[in-house]
């Protein structure tokens, strides 16, 4: 199936667009980019120079994909996703570097999430709406808040498991090496006197 690109759509020449990907309004895919196939990039995203995206990717409106990231396939980026590229960044800077992002195949980033450069995002990984991922998140991780920590783990469906592992809607235990969930910290409150 032929890819589908908008006629709003500012698309680069140099850009490679796989079989089946649809591009919408007002999308911007700059040099170098490369979309797998079977991708939906929603209105007014930005893709930008040498951005790498697997098969299959949902990329929602507004999101915004800087040069230095690579997305496997299956990933899910939500509407008004950032992801940075540099770590020091200035107007004026001389030196600017950049730092390479990664997010592995099947995770999502939620609606308004920060994703800093210089991180992994893992495998069936789960950042919530909101959050700024500042350090690697674990496969299978739900990461929430700013900034973005572990508040528990989820199924390749994106659903909650449970102690064991469990995911009741696929009715499976997922392989989770490591699971650690952060510990609460104790309270500095005043003791009282017996």
């Amino acid at each position: 199936m032929a890819s589908r690109i908008h006629s709003t759509a500012d698309v680069s020449p140099d850009a490679t667009i796989g079989e089946g990907s649809q591009i919408w309004h007002w999308v911007q895919v700059r040099e170098g980019a490369r979309i797998g196939r079977d991708c939906r990039i929603g209105k007014d995203a930005y893709i930008d120079a040498d951005v790498i995206l697997g098969d299959g990717c949902k990329v929602q409106n507004f999101a915004t994909i800087y040069k230095g990231v690579t997305i496997g396939d299956r990933v899910f980026v939500g509407p008004h996703a950032c992801f940075t590229n540099d770590l020091y960044p200035r107007a004026d800077s001389t030196g600017w570097e950049i730092v390479p992002t990664h997010v592995e195949d099947g995770a999502s980033i939620g609606a308004n999430a920060t994703i800093l450069c210089g991180v992994t995002v893992g495998r069936s990984a789960m950042v919530a709406a909101g959050a700024v991922v500042t350090k690697d998140v674990p496969a299978h991780a739900l990461v929430a808040g700013v900034p973005a920590r572990i508040i528990g783990w989820v199924c390749e469906c994106g659903r909650p498991l449970d102690a064991r592992n469990w995911c009741a809607h696929d009715r499976k235990t997922v392989s989770i090496p490591a699971r650690r969930l952060p510990r609460k910290p104790v309270s500095k409150g005043k003791r009282r006197r017996t």
